[in-house]
């Protein structure tokens, strides 16, 4: 009886049902994880294209935007120099005509004579005068006229005179360069701030591809272990079943599909990058992550 028991007692595993079950669940597991490696590559491309998509627009719109008002700001730098340096001569050649000038006491004069001439014509309209005075007073406001008249007329021919125009033309230049200045850099620094959004973008983009990337490869690991066991399980029902001989599980594959070996050929890809990435890591003595560290376990193992 004991020995029935012993007999009726086998662990579910090694039965033939408790093969099927759990032959069935591992396929299920593999050929699950090997759908999400399908998603996770799909969704790598989908990010790829938008690196792609970030970056043409941060480079081809943005930065040219960017170098182009750089280049005229540029420019118009180097000609507001040349109109400041000319301001600065203008000005001491001002000062020095200003040391030269004798009309300093003439323009004093000249103001007696304006307010002489706003005296007499207040005389006219104020006070009553006969026809030889006002005539007289006439003469005398012409005369006063034509002698400012004149004063200003060679005062305009002077040298002070022609640099003080020159002065206030230059001035007038400056002030536009400066405000040109102010809106160029403005159209710059627009144009810089948004390419660097697009960069800022793009690098998080990159770190969630990396980190999709490392998802990806534990994910075909798993699926990996999971096919592993199915075929382990297939063995032990066909011992169960037939009595004969186990699969092979280190007989060679069953020709793939061009899109499946694609796929591996996509993730051996990314597996060899990570670990060129983790060497020169560790050359640098950088501190690894456990997934760089796993990597170069693996590869000083093979």
């Amino acid at each position: 009886m004991s020995r029935n028991n012993s007999k009726n007692s086998q662990k579910p595993q090694t039965s033939f049902r408790g093969l099927q079950i759990l032959s069935e669940d591992l396929r299920k597991k593999r050929n699950d994880l090997n759908f999400k490696t399908k998603e996770f590559i799909s969704d790598l491309q989908e990010i790829e294209t938008e690196i792609n998509v970030n970056l043409k627009m941060a480079k081809e719109k943005y930065k040219k935007r960017r170098d182009r008002w750089n280049s005229k700001v540029k420019d118009l730098k180097k000609k507001k120099l040349e109109y400041k340096n000319l301001f600065d001569q203008l000005l001491e050649e001002k000062k020095s005509n200003q040391k030269k000038s004798k009309n300093s006491d003439r323009l004093v004069s000249m103001k007696q004579v304006e307010r002489k001439i706003e005296n007499l014509e207040r005389t006219i309209e104020t006070e009553n005068l006969d026809i030889a005075e006002e005539n007289s007073i006439i003469d005398q406001i012409r005369e006063l006229a034509q002698s400012k008249q004149d004063f200003l007329g060679e005062q305009e021919n002077s040298d002070l005179f022609k640099v003080e125009r020159k002065v206030e033309i230059v001035k007038i230049n400056l002030n536009r360069i400066y405000e040109q200045l102010n809106k160029w850099s403005n159209k710059s620094q627009e144009n810089h701030t948004k390419m660097l959004e697009i960069f800022q973008k793009v690098d998080e983009l990159r770190e969630k591809k990396k980190r999709m990337e490392e998802d990806l490869i534990e994910n075909k690991k798993t699926a990996d272990r999971h096919h592993e066991q199915y075929l382990q399980v297939m063995n032990q029902r066909k011992k169960v079943s037939k009595g004969k001989s186990p699969y092979k599980t280190n007989k060679k594959p069953v020709r793939r599909t061009g899109h499946f070996n694609r796929r591996n050929e996509m993730i051996e890809k990314i597996k060899k990058e990570k670990l060129a990435e983790a060497l020169e890591k560790q050359k640098a003595g950088k501190k690894l992550n456990l997934f760089e560290a796993r990597l170069i376990l693996e590869k000083s193992g093979r």
